[in-house]
């Protein structure tokens, strides 16, 4: 479908669908703020606390975000590499799975935050990845400073996407 066009005497018109007022401004669409996230611990020690200080957001703890309170009702899930937080994710899933998660709350994603530096055994490894097969997971490595209360810097480099999904501008 071509343009309908014409010369005017101050250049080509061009037809544009729907009205058109002279010198009127194209409508605002308004400005899209950040999305507010909730960290929750699917189990104690999971890191909430610190991925709350470094990234921003809201620090649920093991509790659910309450969106009724003005609390955000984006949740992310944060459990530990160990044999029992990747338990603890699972379950967490599973009550997200069934439709017994809080009314109003919206799954985003799970971070998987290292529990000791180097890389998985095998078991764990196998278990973290049948948790990606059904969400986007995050991982975030061992990140020695953070041990000693040093929350100050830059994420690694390995968080960047974790840092642009929660908008949190430390990159």
């Amino acid at each position: 479908m071509q343009g309908i066009a014409r010369q005017g005497p101050g250049g080509p018109e061009i037809w544009v669908r729907g009205p058109v007022v002279d010198g009127a401004r194209p409508p605002s669409y308004g400005s899209a703020s950040p999305r507010r996230f909730a960290w929750v611990a699917t189990h104690g020690g999971a890191g909430t606390s610190t991925l709350a200080t470094v990234f921003g957001g809201f620090d649920a703890g093991r509790g659910w975000p309450r969106p009724e309170h003005d609390e955000p009702s984006s949740v992310l899930l944060v459990a530990r590499t160990h044999a029992t937080g990747l338990g603890a994710v699972l379950q967490s899933l599973d009550v997200f799975r069934r439709g017994a998660a809080p009314p109003g709350l919206a799954l985003d994603a799970v971070v998987l935050v290292a529990d000791a530096p180097g890389r998985l055994p095998r078991p764990l490894a196998q278990r973290a990845k049948a948790i990606e097969s059904m969400i986007g997971v995050h991982r975030v490595p061992w990140v020695p400073a953070w041990r000693t209360g040093d929350l100050g810097g830059r994420p690694p480099r390995e968080c960047d996407r974790l840092a642009r999904l929660v908008g949190s501008g430390v990159r």
